[in-house]
């Protein structure tokens, strides 16, 4: 039986088509393996819509060149959004690869690498047209069995100007209510007890579909063909965020109150240069609309700093955005050129250093605010999903609340009681930190 080693970077969207090509992989007689050392195929599927995701890929590429390297009989096969963004620039670029898939080539894997083992591979670099998963594809989930991801879309149809993501994914393509809710009875029959529906943005759901449905139609059905007890809502445009979902939210408990809204910025200039279709007053009007259905609710976002033309005002209004939303989550980043994207051309680009300067400063901010909200939950009693053994100590289990997702945000360090992983306990909440919170199990949920 042939072996693979496998490495999956980038976004959980990506790691969906690494656990594709890995279920197409097994079903065809491959065996996955941990040590590279012992593989016959080392796959790695990139990211590379960004610089340092790109640089990240490389380095990741060269490391396992090296097994190669001690064993000319290996394979090594590059796939994902680098190959996707550079197609045949990388033959030259990094020799030691003896293949090269795109995005869009998941269902042509095992073809193409039987291929390269016989010597018949016809193009080293293939990058076909666009794909979009179904639920008759095996798929080898990678993540804890009691939560998954579910890709509900492919591609995207915004036109933010420092985003490569639509000339490497793609227009937006909508998978069936129908296909999703086969998908999803399956993940839960497998022990799935949280789903994340994820997308490039959720809230474009069905645009493209003639039938008129949208996201709350969808969750409608999950919720009726399915008992999984945690919907997790991640990444929605700031625009489509609506009442009609906001109302399901509210009436449906197991639509978790948690909102993943990457906002970018929040000053209507900065905004307007990225091409976002919203303004200053939009964000704040959608988060009054938000807790006026959700009190209790807990949101995320992202911002950018460093946006050509982005002044001190820029900043400024920034900060005092935060202070005054009092978002539960954000993560920063500054922003980077990317070759290809319309805001490389732009006037008035900000130097890296004072990038830096002006993420550490919006981050000084947002940590205040987080451990001012984080005070808030100590004395309750939350439903907790038990995820195991602390990663800080194998004293303590580790959880997340409702109100904290998957790999991105904090979790709660458990100091007392007993539970298996995937249940979901209910846990009295003694003590928070900036981002994480303490507490010690009083029952079941």
């Amino acid at each position: 039986m042939p072996s693979l080693h496998l490495v999956s970077l980038g976004c959980p969207k990506n790691l969906v088509d690494s656990e594709l090509m890995l279920g197409l992989l097994e079903q065809d007689g491959w065996q996955v393996v941990e040590d590279p050392r012992l593989a016959d195929l080392l796959l790695i599927n990139t990211c590379g819509f960004i610089q340092s995701a790109v640089e990240e890929a490389i380095a990741e590429i060269l490391d396992l060149s090296v097994y190669k390297q001690e064993n000319p009989e290996k394979f090594l096969v590059v796939t994902g959004c680098l190959v996707q963004r550079y197609g045949a620039e990388l033959i030259n670029e990094l020799p030691e690869v003896d293949l090269f898939l795109g995005t869009e080539a998941v269902p042509e894997i095992v073809a193409q690498i039987n291929d390269l083992r016989q010597g018949e591979l016809v193009d080293k670099v293939l990058v076909p047209g666009p794909f979009l998963m179904t639920s008759d594809l095996p798929r080898r989930i990678s993540t804890p069995f009691y939560r998954s991801w579910l890709k509900i879309t492919e591609g995207c149809d915004n036109r933010c100007s420092y985003c490569l993501i639509p000339s490497i994914r793609g227009d937006l393509r909508s998978r069936t209510i129908d296909d999703l809710t086969v998908e999803a009875v399956r993940l839960e029959s497998g022990g799935v007890r949280e789903l994340c529906l994820i997308a490039q943005d959720l809230t474009a759901y069905g645009d493209d579909l003639q039938s008129g449905v949208a996201l709350p139609d969808l969750l409608k059905n999950l919720l009726t063909e399915t008992t999984i007890p945690w919907l997790r809502l991640l990444y929605l445009y700031p625009a489509g965020v609506n009442e009609r979902l906001l109302e399901l939210m509210a009436r449906e408990n197991r639509i978790l109150p948690y909102l993943d809204i990457p906002m970018q910025h929040v000053s209507s200039a900065v905004l307007r240069r990225m091409n976002r279709r919203y303004t200053t007053e939009d964000l704040y009007a959608m988060i009054d609309m938000i807790r006026q259905y959700l009190p209790d609710v807990a949101l995320r976002t992202t911002m950018m700093v460093g946006f050509p033309g982005e002044t001190e005002a820029d900043v400024r209004e920034l900060e005092a955005f935060l202070r005054s939303a009092r978002i539960d989550h954000v993560g920063s980043f500054v922003y980077a050129n990317e070759p290809g994207a319309p805001s490389e051309l732009f006037a008035g680009q900000v130097d890296d250093g004072e990038g830096q300067e002006r993420m550490a400063r919006i981050m000084a901010v947002q940590s205040e605010v987080s451990a001012g909200l984080q005070q808030r939950y100590v004395g309750r009693i939350e439903p907790v999903l038990l995820e195991g053994l602390s990663r800080e100590s194998d004293l303590l289990l580790e959880g997340r609340t409702r109100f904290q997702a998957p790999d991105i945000d904090g979790c709660v360090y458990i100091t007392d009681g007993e539970a298996m992983p995937g249940d979901i306990v209910q846990v009295r909440i003694n003590e928070a930190q900036i981002y994480d919170l303490v507490g010690e199990i009083v029952g079941p949920a």
